[in-house]
């Protein structure tokens, strides 16, 4: 067992988190939601001033409700790349103070890694290999996950991310920031088969994704509708369209994989018709499907944690000199321990 505290400041949740192996001792996230909202996205230069006023009281809290003391700790994780290179450096900056304070070694890690972690947060007795569905709002990706550290990501975005699509159908249909959690709300009351729109399938690369004609699509059909829009009609149409996208690619890959094992984490992952359409089709090919809670969804430290805890047992350690990275590959993320 290893104690490990994970930081996260990639975009605009400060949180800091403790992890005994896969058990989450606390968990705290200081969202910049309302802070955003008015914009109708994430402002780089406000989310990494508000990482700077937020960190000293969020690590405070989360080492205070794990019940712990600074001896009890093994190692600090902090997430390094990819992300806002503003805001990733605040996180950074805090890990190595608080390493060379206490005399910790340092882990960092691959913000994408994280979320892959977070589902182990859920179900400890999860072990590779399977397939992970990554759909957050700047990721969408079936990776292949061979072992711990072993990825190979065998499908990705052209262009818009599935979150990032919900956010700015979102905006269309005047429904507010962030996008995801709102069309999920009012396409309840809506018709999902109220209007065919475009999965954007790409011949060549078949388990890619591309949103960017689906978003035009409804950009299309609200131009032609009169008012008032049928917004829930339009809100259930889009996140069925979505989900059919996401879980289509994700059974024919899991399939071609010969995996058993399907892992949804991410923001969008957190979705209810999602969830709903990857369960019921994978069960009819005998497919598992594992969700983090929905709490390990979306950013937070604790899934940073739990891939400390990993890469502390296989023995990676950062250098003191390590910096933050607006991009980094998951298939290059054993450069942060050389």
């Amino acid at each position: 067992m290893v104690v490990v505290l994970g930081i996260e400041t990639s975009c605009d949740e400060t949180a800091v988190a403790v992890v005994n192996d896969r058990v989450c001792l606390s968990n705290v996230v200081a969202s910049q939601i309302d802070l955003h909202r008015e914009f109708g996205g994430v402002v780089p230069e406000l989310a990494s001033r508000r990482h700077l006023e937020l960190i000293n009281l969020v690590l405070e809290q989360a080492v205070e409700r794990s019940g712990l003391d600074w001896s009890a700790i093994d190692a600090i994780a902090v997430t390094v790349a990819p992300g806002l290179i503003g805001a990733l450096m605040v996180g950074v900056t805090c890990a190595k103070t608080l390493a060379l304070l206490y005399h910790k070694p340092l882990i960092g890690v691959h913000h994408l890694e994280g979320h892959i972690c977070s589902a182990f947060l859920t179900e400890p007795q999860l072990t590779p290999p399977f397939l992970c569905l990554m759909v957050s709002g700047g990721h969408s990706s079936l990776i292949v996950v061979r072992d711990y550290g072993d990825y190979q990501v065998v499908g990705k975005t052209r262009d818009d991310a599935a979150g990032e699509a919900f956010d700015k159908v979102a905006r269309l249909l005047n429904l507010g920031y962030p996008g995801g959690p709102a069309i999920d709300r009012i396409a309840q009351a809506g018709n999902p088969y109220a209007y065919t729109l475009p999965q954007g399938k790409i011949s060549d690369a078949p388990y890619d994704f591309s949103f960017s004609g689906l978003k035009t699509a409804v950009l299309r059909l609200v131009e032609k509708l009169p008012s008032p829009l049928p917004v829930a009609d339009i809100a259930a149409s889009f996140q069925l369209t979505v989900a059919e996208a996401l879980v289509s690619r994700a059974l024919a890959c899991a399939l071609e994989h010969n995996m058993n094992t399907i892992v949804a984490v991410g923001g969008v992952a957190a979705n209810s018709c999602l969830r709903q359409r990857l369960l019921s089709q994978a069960q009819q090919h005998h497919i598992q499907v594992i969700f983090p809670s929905l709490s390990f969804c979306t950013d937070n430290a604790a899934m940073i944690a739990c891939a400390g805890a990993i890469r502390w047992k296989k023995g990676c350690i950062s250098p003191m000199t390590i910096e933050a990275r607006s991009r980094l590959s998951l298939e290059e993320c054993e450069k942060l321990y050389e």
